[in-house]
């Protein structure tokens, strides 16, 4: 089984990250300096990275350039800077996904499995784990712990985004672009409505778990 490489100068939370990887099925390899990575992905060619943006010697967005200069490997960029949100979104580095600290070992474990999903469509590095919520985009119908979810198609439209992307955080101005394709002017609140209308309906269905996470001065966020 190729690694998953965990570039982290932090040890004790490489090394906690890595135990919920290992437990999850996965091989995970730790490093924590930056100018060590792009030799290791030369020889070991892992299956996905969790590239750190603050490592000493080599920060994040050097190495991610770098590789992208001989290799598609799925990278997935974590942070604790704000301001460097953006730039991830535009996925202007050649990332694949990003996340942002702090955060729990069980999501970024999600998220692991959600990128190799997209990398490699065929193979199912899942099989043990299934989500409360279920949507079918084609009959625009939604289940939630197995009982049917009465959405607009606005709501599915924008449950399916968030859930499509577990703890990617989406700003409102971003959810109006995905949702209103005809560039239509609506208030920015009008996402606060329509998220507000989505939790009220899960919550009549199960009040003990919260899936859409309201993230201060950001927007939301998806996690079960």
């Amino acid at each position: 089984m190729k690694p998953i490489l965990i570039v982290e100068d932090e040890v004790k939370l490489a090394k906690l990250l890595a135990d919920y990887l290992q437990h999850a099925g996965f091989n995970p390899a730790m490093l924590h300096k930056g100018t060590e990575v792009v030799a290791w992905v030369k020889a070991k060619q892992p299956e996905l990275i969790l590239l750190d943006l603050m490592v000493p010697e080599m920060d994040g967005l050097e190495i991610c350039k770098a590789i992208r200069s001989f290799s598609n490997v799925p990278i997935i960029m974590v942070t604790a800077r704000v301001d460097e949100i953006d730039r991830l979104l535009g996925l202007e580095l050649g990332a694949d996904d990003y996340i942002c600290k702090p955060y729990s070992p069980r999501e970024v474990v999600a998220r692991v499995k959600a990128v190799l999903r997209r990398a490699h469509p065929h193979t199912n590095t899942e099989a043990t784990v299934t989500s409360p919520l279920q949507l079918d985009a084609e009959q625009l119908a939604a289940t939630y712990f197995g009982k049917p979810v009465p959405l607009t198609a606005i709501e599915f439209k924008l449950l399916q985004i968030l859930a499509d992307k577990p703890g990617r955080i989406f700003n409102r101005q971003q959810l109006m672009e995905h949702i209103y394709e005809d560039h239509r002017i609506v208030s920015d609140r009008t996402i606060d409505s329509h998220i507000k209308k989505i939790r009220k309906k899960l919550a009549l269905i199960n009040d003990e778990q919260e899936v859409i996470h309201s993230v201060y001065g950001a927007g939301y966020t998806f996690r079960e």
